[in-house]
């Protein structure tokens, strides 16, 4: 198994950030710089939305909440072909294609399908590499519990991962255009799945997230709705969100405020 290597390394209010890279992927670990010695630190995988990176302002913002509330680990790596990672030459097929028909005032749900759909399939070998490594690290482990979060890209890799990986024993998911293989996806799951709907978005209609909802094979699964777009989600979500890994991950403790 190949090996984690750390670079740059900062440390503020209790939460200290490092890059690493793991052959090609490329991604950044936030943990307590005072972890609890008396058992292990439950780890968060958040996955990015599509054409941002593992520094999204969402990314940051949930995992300094994460690792300074709740005491939590957060790895995200960037997508292939987003962040610190070049494109291929279909990748970039797929950008141009959508923005020509974003300008052209026509639907992209076809090309955001068929473009996640190969981003999500190459994501989750990556994501599933990068777990065996975070977990052979001292600070984390393998008896600490999983979980993952995500939007848009994020959901899609984040369903596809979750339906196959075991580690995961809970996810906080949203946003995300629906088509089959993610609907056969979520009726794999069945961990504890908490699901953000946008409303009012013109590009993600509400119908394939309710259908995605349905689909979902958890016994405990939770629909948070919304007014507004994808990237318009209310701060007091992260907090649900937070306290929903906080149920499914924690160890019974109380917050690190």
């Amino acid at each position: 198994m190949e090996s984690i290597l750390f670079s740059a390394q900062t440390s503020s209010d209790g939460v200290l950030e490092r890059d690493f890279t793991l052959g090609d992927i490329a991604g950044v670990l936030w943990s307590p710089t005072s972890p609890a010695s008396d058992r292990p630190t439950p780890l968060v995988l958040m996955g990015h939305s599509g054409g941002m990176h593992k520094r999204a302002p969402g990314i940051v913002a949930r995992a300094e909440r994460y690792v300074s509330d709740y005491g939590f680990s957060v790895a995200a790596i960037d997508a292939p072909g987003h962040g610190d990672r070049p494109r291929n030459r279909r990748d970039q097929q797929w950008v141009d294609e959508l923005m020509r028909t974003r300008d052209a005032g026509e639907s992209i749900a076809p090309v955001v399908a068929e473009f996640n759909a190969s981003l999500a399939q190459r994501a989750v070998p990556e994501w599933q590499a990068t777990l065996d490594a975070l977990q052979a690290l001292p600070e984390i482990g393998v008896e600490a519990p999983v979980g993952y979060g995500g939007m848009t890209l994020g959901t899609a890799v984040g369903l596809l991962l979750t339906a196959v990986e075991p580690r995961i024993v809970a996810a906080t998911l949203g946003g995300v255009l629906v088509y089959d293989d993610l609907v056969e996806a979520a009726r794999a799951i069945t961990v504890p799945v908490e699901l953000q709907l946008p409303w009012d978005d013109e590009e993600i209609r509400r119908e394939g997230g309710l259908a995605l909802y349905d689909a979902i094979g958890s016994k405990e699964k939770t629909l948070h709705v919304n007014p507004g777009r994808h990237n318009q989600v209310p701060w007091f979500e992260i907090d649900n969100s937070s306290r929903f890994l906080q149920r499914h991950l924690g160890w019974g403790g109380t917050l690190r405020r």
